[in-house]
């Protein structure tokens, strides 16, 4: 595994994160696998500061519904993207509610900026809160 890619500023929380089948209750970091239902830990979320998210494959998405389910849910702790990422999905991943990447391979910190940057607006609602181009559109006009 790489670095971990954060976009947080708040210390990292190193604790090692156990599986969701053998979390207790007062835990401060979980492991969801791909098809593990994000919902279970909504009880949890006030002692939880980090859930990291396993990307097994490429071509696996759901852990962006994980994500987003969580920060719909209110928890405001890390959500770590861990697996099989690449620089060309961090917009996506920050957008379902992901703030750190713990990627196979590296990913330079230069690139991912620039790559965050690219596109400053967005066309729909997401879990980063980010206003959609149609309503600063609206907003503008009103």
């Amino acid at each position: 595994m790489a670095e971990v890619y954060r976009l947080r500023a708040d210390p990292e929380h190193t604790a090692p994160a156990v599986p969701l089948a053998d979390y207790q209750p007062g835990g401060t970091a979980v492991w969801l696998e791909a098809g593990d239902d994000a919902r279970l830990l909504v009880p949890h979320l006030g002692a939880l500061r980090r859930i990291d998210i396993a990307f097994p494959k490429f071509r696996e998405g759901r852990g962006y519904s994980s994500a987003r389910i969580l920060r719909e849910a209110g928890f405001t702790g890390e959500i770590r993207a861990v697996g099989v990422l690449y620089v060309d999905q961090l917009m996506f991943l920050t957008r379902a509610g992901f703030d750190a990447v713990l990627p196979e391979t590296p990913i330079d910190p230069a690139v991912a900026e620039r790559t965050l940057a690219r596109f400053p607006n967005v066309y729909m609602k997401a879990a980063d809160g980010l206003q959609p181009i149609w309503a600063l559109r609206q907003q503008s006009n009103a």
